[in-house]
């Protein structure tokens, strides 16, 4: 069987549609792409100093909040366990530690 040429017009328009959302696709992508490129991240990753001292910053801060949440956290701990006095073995433990704090600070 021959494919009429009504049959044929038919997938041509089809195939001709497909086309066009197709290229509606790309052009979306590709404005897409623009505006990614665009970002001030990019920027930065595009410049080797700029990256550089971007990562160079991000490391002094993850540092200097490791530091803080970790001082936080013990000094807690300690206060916490100073309070446990009917341990005899960890009050007292805990205690000696918290006076020599006391002592280290003044």
């Amino acid at each position: 069987m021959e494919p009429t040429e009504e049959s044929k017009k038919d997938l041509k328009a089809d195939s001709n549609d497909q086309l066009d959302k197709i290229l509606l696709s790309l052009k979306k992508i590709e404005r897409a792409l623009e505006h990614v490129n665009s970002h001030k991240l990019m920027e930065i990753y595009n410049s080797i100093p700029k990256l550089l001292f971007y990562q160079f910053m991000k490391g002094i801060v993850f540092g200097l909040g490791s530091v803080l949440g970790a001082t936080i956290v013990v000094s807690i701990l300690v206060y916490l366990l100073s309070q446990i006095e009917f341990v005899p073995i960890i009050g007292e433990w805990v205690k000696h530690i918290s006076e020599e704090i006391q002592k280290s600070t003044h």
